[in-house]
């Protein structure tokens, strides 16, 4: 029994360069390159406009590999062609973020100021004070900035007020009950 995700192809944008040098896989493309370091029993092929990740034998690791292997090879493709993005919003009276250099200040309430400074390969932006954009060609670096961000003032579930995800819902809980 093979991984049903990793028989699926990778569809090769145009402008992509797609180098396999024995266990090491390189893509590069408009917005960067980045490579990965394939496991033991994986191999990747070219053929047209398309990759095939396939495993060398039926054994069990190999198999739990596979899937994986295609997943980050998927990814890193779809990186540097178009790269990540996740958004976060900022909630509450006097909470906001201003930039500062490459990286953004942050008052979240509490009595001193929080500088952040964006890691190799990853930039910020922010359109308004109440909301900041995480860029980047690495899938798993953009989303663990964010979620770094996120972490400095997680949304709390009786006002809703701290950092949160654009897309999250935050599940709100009643207050005291009064008399």
């Amino acid at each position: 029994m093979a991984s049903h995700i990793g028989k699926l192809p990778i569809t090769i944008p145009a402008g992509d360069e797609i180098t396999i040098n024995g266990q090491e896989f390189t893509v590069k493309g408009p917005k960067g390159s980045d490579s990965y370091t394939m496991p033991e029993g994986i191999t990747a092929k070219v053929e047209g406009n398309e990759l095939i990740v396939s495993a060398n034998d039926d054994l069990r690791p190999t198999r739990a590999k596979h899937g994986l292997a295609r997943s980050i090879m998927a990814s890193m493709v779809k990186g540097v062609h178009d790269g990540y993005t996740k958004s976060l919003d900022i909630v509450g009276t006097g909470y906001r973020a201003q930039m500062k250099g490459k990286g953004i200040e942050f008052s979240l309430g509490y009595s001193h100021t929080i500088t952040v400074e964006p890691p190799e390969g990853i930039e910020f932006e922010l359109p308004n004070p109440n909301q900041v954009i995480v860029k980047g060609t690495d899938k798993q670096a953009v989303g663990q900035v964010a979620a770094n961000i996120r972490k400095l003032r997680a949304p709390e579930p009786y006002k809703g007020k701290g950092i949160k995800y654009t897309d999250e819902r935050i599940r709100r809980k009643a207050g005291k009950a009064g008399k």
